[in-house]
């Protein structure tokens, strides 16, 4: 199957007036099988803050001589956040990290302290520990992985996501990427497209207001389309929009425009329609305006924690799970709790019995 969306139909979305963005947000409807949309009530566990990238966006990265860094948190130091966390009824265990954080010594030296020489089997234990201690479900999202990694990974994680962010290369000479050799795009799609051929149920998504245009936003989203076409493992898509934050390189960059993130949201809905990809906006960094989202077509919320601030947008809170509802209610749509694996993936083609005797427990 390939979306009958071609890069011209998706740019006269990304440039519609306001007579025309109407007609397309009216398109998005008939996708929708039902009026509900989905959340996952998470706790949000940064395992280490040192990354090899520098964003210029980017307010999670510290330096290793920060004394308010986190180097490296320890398995005692997960468990008490996981045991917490279950008091509130949380399902998804997000593990976040900064990228091969594992070539700074300071690092190193904590790994080693622990008995480990890599970063990836040290995340490959906690995930375990989840598992076997706690009710919750691991949800890595770490950066760029090799395939034997990945293989690692999907072992103990029911779902793992990399935000593919942009894909193109001229991004790399900008603020956002020019320090980070991460961001790579070809790097980033090899990594999702390795998940794809793993069948690792995959989070992604694109990141909007770093220096793109708008070609560079249709030819993103068509990326990671041909990837959900060839190994169906693209389970949401996130549109998220760059905010400043005062004190990183680019806190002066202007945000993107209401408009742009309606066309946007319309687009990758259209995009995605003939599938049952979720588009995913993250209610957080769109406070006022989360619901017109809804009525562009998109179906998920995402992670939102009642235990733990979103990390990597630090200004921005989450709304509370009663505020949530409400904001849904109130444009007409019903919220729902979702497993941070969708249901389509529970199962022995996807997930291995340890992970799938750990998800039948907890439902």
């Amino acid at each position: 199957m390939t979306s009958n969306l071609t890069k011209e139909d998706i740019l006269q979305i990304l440039n519609a007036t306001d007579s025309e963005i109407i007609k397309y947000m009216s398109e998005t409807v008939k996708y929708r099988e039902n009026n509900l949309i989905t959340y996952s009530k998470n706790v949000f566990i940064p395992l280490t803050e040192i990354c090899r990238n520098d964003c210029g966006y980017c307010n999670f990265k510290k330096n290793p001589e920060d004394p308010e860094a986190i180097i490296l948190k320890s398995k005692e130091e997960v468990l008490e956040s996981l045991k917490e966390t279950e008091q509130y009824g949380c399902k998804e265990a997000l593990f976040t990290f900064g990228e091969d954080a594992d070539e700074e010594e300071i690092v190193q030296l904590k790994l080693a302290e622990y008995g480990y020489e890599k970063m990836v089997d040290y995340v490959v234990d906690i995930c375990q520990m989840t598992i076997d201690e706690t009710t919750l479900i691991p949800h890595t999202n770490g950066g760029n992985y090799s395939y034997d990694d990945l293989k690692k990974l999907k072992e103990v994680n029911a779902s793992m996501g990399l935000m593919l962010e942009n894909s193109s290369k001229r991004l790399m000479e900008l603020p956002a990427h020019r320090k980070s050799p991460g961001k790579n795009p070809e790097v980033r799609l090899e990594t999702i497209e390795n998940a794809g051929k793993l069948k690792i149920p995959y989070t992604t998504g694109i990141l909007i207001g770093i220096g793109e245009n708008k070609e560079e936003i249709a030819e993103s989203l068509l990326a990671i389309r041909d990837l959900y076409d060839k190994y169906g493992h693209i389970q949401e898509v996130i549109i998220q929009n760059f905010t400043p934050i005062p004190g990183i390189e680019m806190e002066d960059w202007p945000e993107p425009s209401f408009l742009d993130m309606i066309r946007t949201v319309t687009a990758g809905t259209l995009l995605f329609g003939d599938t049952d990809v979720s588009i995913q906006v993250p209610p957080n960094l769109n406070n006022d305006t989360a619901q017109i989202f809804l009525l562009c077509g998109a179906d998920d919320w995402g992670g939102v924690s009642p235990v733990s601030p979103d990390f990597v947008n630090i200004t921005s809170p989450w709304p509370g799970i009663d505020e949530l509802k409400k904001l849904t209610e109130d444009a007409g749509f019903e919220l729902i709790e979702r497993l941070c694996v969708y249901e389509k993936y529970i199962n022995s083609e996807w997930l291995n019995d340890n992970l799938l005797n750990h998800i039948s427990n907890l439902s």
